[in-house]
Formats: structure tokens, sequence, C-alpha cells
């Protein structure tokens, strides 16, 4: 079984961030909250830990990739192409509960070691995902946490870590109930945003 670790974010602590950097340096497999829902984060060049990402999604496309969790805004220009109609929007709309689709940068192969010419990146409301980022030192590979077998997202650490305690490595919890929803998803790779999914956030945003 993996840890189910209680944690705290104001300030984060430090050993505790230790501790998560390096199940991602081994090929881990955390779970987080990302302040509307759970999601799974990895080491996006590692092609062991995104195996086991996918064995957990077996529904999740073959054909679409999962998204990257960034910083900030300056993370992203490292990963995707921003011009300045984008920025303003991603301005507007990060931090907060918005996936936002956008073209791969020239250097994504060599950084990430992978090929794509579309990029998903989130940067949440959330403190303690964006310490993990820091601890990191790059950006992560993430994907939402499934549905539950009553078909709604699971609201709490201990619903995430009876389900998936015996697969991935770690359940970073700060014991708060999250409202279970699903991110709004943007396409902004032709520069006009295009709602692909509606979830959480403010659409007056966009």
């Amino acid at each position: 079984m993996g840890e189910h670790l209680y944690t705290y974010d104001n300030p984060p602590n430090k050993r505790h961030l230790q501790q998560i950097g390096e199940v991602l340096q081994r090929n881990g497999v955390i779970a987080i909250s990302t302040g509307t829902s759970w999601a799974f984060c990895v080491d996006p060049a590692s092609k062991k830990a995104i195996t086991r990402l996918t064995q957990l999604k077996p529904g999740h496309p073959t054909n679409v990739p999962f998204s990257l969790l960034c910083r900030d805004i300056s993370m992203a220009t490292q990963v995707t192409v921003i011009d300045g109609g984008a920025f303003r929007v991603l301005n507007r709309v990060w931090p907060g509960p918005f996936t936002v689709l956008l073209a791969s940068h020239q250097k994504l192969p060599r950084l990430l070691r992978t090929k794509r010419s579309v990029v998903g990146v989130r940067i949440p409301d959330e403190p303690l995902a964006m310490a993990i980022v820091d601890q990191f030192g790059g950006p992560l590979l993430v994907s939402s946490v499934p549905r539950t077998a009553a078909g709604s997202l699971p609201t709490m650490g201990y619903e995430v870590y009876e389900a998936f305690g015996n697969r991935i490595d770690l359940v970073v919890d700060l014991g708060a109930e999250l409202p279970g929803v699903e991110t709004t998803v943007i396409d902004m790779v032709h520069g006009t945003p295009e709602v692909i999914r509606e979830g959480a956030g403010d659409l007056g945003l966009i």
C-alpha cells in the first residue's frame, strides 16, 4: 500500500515536500488536491510513471495526452507557445480551475521526452500543488482521479486512498473536502478561446 500523508500548506511542511519530490523522482504516482478535484501526478519524463498513470485510467482516450501542471505562465511558456492575445486570457483564468489547450513549444521534446502538437496546461489555485511543482523543479504530468462507482468525483483524500492506495505511492491530503468538479477545458490552439468542456470556473473570465 502507498502512504496517506496528512500535511498542511500555510506554510507547506518542508520535510513533506522533500518526501513528495523523492517519490516523484523514483517513478512514483501521487494524488493531490487541485482545488476543485483530486488528480494523479507523475514525472512527465518517466516512462514507467506514465505507464502506471495510464493503467490507473483505462478509460482515458489513447489519443488524448495527459495535461501538464505548471507553476505559472512563465513555466507554461517553456512547454507551449503563448502569444500576446493568449497571455491576456491566461492571465485572467490562471490560477484557477481551467485546463487550456495550447500549441506545444519546440523545446517540449527535449524537456519532457515527448512529441505532441497540443499541450493541455493547468495552473490551479492551490498553494500546496504549486509548492510541489516548485519542489520538483518543473511541470508535472497530471490527470484527474476517476469517478467513483457511484459516478461522482471523489471529494475526500480517504476516498482516493481507499480506491487507489494499493496502486499509487502517496495521497497528499490537507484534510479538506473538495467540490468534486472537473476543470473547464478551453482550446486556444488557434488563438480564439473555445470552451470544449464546461466545469468549474467563471466563463465570464474568458
